[in-house]
């Protein structure tokens, strides 16, 4: 695999990190640079890992991963989003309820904007690729490009105000419905 690939391959991955950094932002919640970190290094690492995992569980597992790996990533992705939402519309004119980037919250948006990598590790397994190079570049990307848009989340959060948990909110949900939608409506390959 070339390393083009590989770079196209996890700026695409990146890309769901990249939202939920961007809209942590512009909420608020990364406001000091232990907050960037943590949001950085988690979508980094789980961006590492997850294909890591992918590989190691071969081709023998696909059929059961790719059956519910976008049900997983919709429903934490929703959950989290319509939080945010929920707590936005009854905001008192202060965005900030719970960091993202702490807790169970940060576990859990990491783990669903990183499913599709497992995805891509397994696919790897199938192309005998040495999973290590890649998944070392898939990690670093994703930290490089949710350290970049935390920056724009900030500036975009202090244009619109504090009101930007909901609109974070909704990007969340869209990512599920993102993830959800053409998997949905994906035909099966149905050849043994």
């Amino acid at each position: 695999m070339h390393l083009f690939d590989i770079v196209v391959i996890a700026i695409g991955l990146a890309m769901d990190a990249s939202a939920v950094s961007m809209a942590a932002a512009a909420c608020g919640y990364a406001k000091d640079r232990r907050a960037v970190f943590r949001l950085a290094f988690h979508f980094g690492l789980f961006q590492f890992m997850m294909p890591v995992v992918g590989w190691i569980l071969g081709t023998g597992f696909v059929s059961y991963v790719r059956a519910v790996d976008h049900w997983i990533a919709f429903g934490l992705l929703v959950f989290v989003g319509g939080r945010m939402v929920r707590e936005g519309v009854a905001d008192t004119g202060d965005c900030l309820h719970r960091d993202p980037s702490k807790g169970l919250t940060m576990v859990m948006l990491s783990f669903a904007t990183s499913i599709d990598a497992l995805a891509i590790g397994l696919g790897l397994a199938v192309m005998d690729v040495n999973i290590w190079y890649p998944s070392v570049l898939i990690g670093m990307i994703t930290c490089a490009m949710s350290v970049a848009a935390i920056g724009i989340g900030k500036r975009v959060g202090a244009v619109l105000g504090n009101r930007m948990e909901i609109v974070g909110g909704i990007i969340l949900i869209g990512l599920g419905l993102k993830i959800l939608i053409p998997a949905l409506f994906t035909v099966p390959d149905l050849t043994i």
